[in-house]
């Protein structure tokens, strides 16, 4: 059992909160993460985590505002380092795989929330993440089409809905082989086999 961690910042004590959160939903249903499971992990009392989360929904909430505000960061990097659009592509797809493979409780969470039938602000977070996403997506897109390197016809969203949901299988089929590691082997061939099909 982790030693104890009652005398942190409040700040640290929900960042290291959210940690546990996203290491257990990497080991199980992220549907049946209770707050006791919570408190153990962490070494604290279910109190504790009610101190600074008063419902598990505000728990879930802060959890994908953490998943957003850190991939958000990551991909901007990444696009801001490229010197072209198809090379920031690259380093987009890259560096979100790179995201999955050291926090692999992440694509759970948001495939959980997302098929939540209520319209919870940890599901409305985990849908602004995916259409901001898109949107990057679709301006490096357009940026290649006025460069004449994309294919004749190819519809933007299309392409933007292939490109994510290239990731997402990545994901998908390295968690159930549970294998983790394979998405970042296997990223730079799906990613060439994008780039092939759109003309890139």
């Amino acid at each position: 059992m982790p030693a104890p961690r009652s005398h942190l910042p409040a700040d640290a004590r929900r960042e290291i909160t959210v940690e546990a959160v996203l290491a257990l939903a990497a080991e199980q249903n992220p549907t049946d993460i209770t707050t006791a499971a919570i408190a153990r992990r962490m070494g604290l009392t279910q109190g504790a985590i009610f101190r600074h989360f008063p419902t598990k929904e505000a728990l879930l909430e802060s959890v994908m505002e953490w998943v957003a505000d850190r991939l958000t960061a990551r991909l901007d990097q990444a696009r801001a380092a490229a010197p072209d659009p198809l090379a920031a592509l690259e380093a987009m797809f890259i560096a979100h795989v790179d995201f999955i493979a050291e926090h692999p409780g992440v694509p759970r969470l948001l495939l959980g929330e997302l098929q939540r039938a209520e319209d919870t602000p940890a599901k409305r977070i985990a849908r602004d993440l995916l259409a901001g996403y898109g949107a990057h997506i679709a301006a490096l897109l357009e940026q290649l089409r006025e460069r004449g390197g994309l294919r004749a016809g190819l519809a933007t969203a299309d392409a933007v809905v292939a490109f994510i949901g290239a990731i997402q299988g990545l994901a998908m089929q390295s968690l159930i082989a549970g294998d983790i590691g394979r998405i970042r082997a296997q990223a730079p061939a799906v990613f060439e086999i994008y780039r092939r099909g759109t003309g890139a």
